[in-house]
């Protein structure tokens, strides 16, 4: 299994960007989660099969068509960050931090 922390900068936030996550990742099978950042970026931890997650990193990179990703940067991870998700859910889309 991979874990990939997502930091995307750009027009990322009021765009449906972290919806567009969280269906990405519901389409791969992934668990994590996603939310905004105070300083305007877009924070996301996606786990999986490797190449789910590379997947959901090559999707993030073009995000929907009402954002603009100027920069992505992936960062290896470890399961213990899948415990910040909701309780019950395999994806979650967490308040602004």
């Amino acid at each position: 299994m991979r874990v990939a922390r997502l930091i995307i900068t750009g027009r990322v936030q009021g765009v449906g960007f972290r919806y567009f996550v969280e269906r990405t990742a519901a389409r791969y099978g992934l668990a994590g989660w996603v939310r905004n950042r105070i300083d305007g970026s877009v924070e996301a931890v996606a786990a999986g099969p490797a190449q789910a997650v590379e997947a959901m990193i090559a999707d993030c990179q073009r995000g929907p068509s009402t954002a603009r990703v100027d920069f992505l940067r992936v960062i290896e991870s470890a399961e213990a960050e899948l415990a910040a998700r909701q309780p019950g859910q395999n994806f979650s889309v967490l308040p602004t931090r």
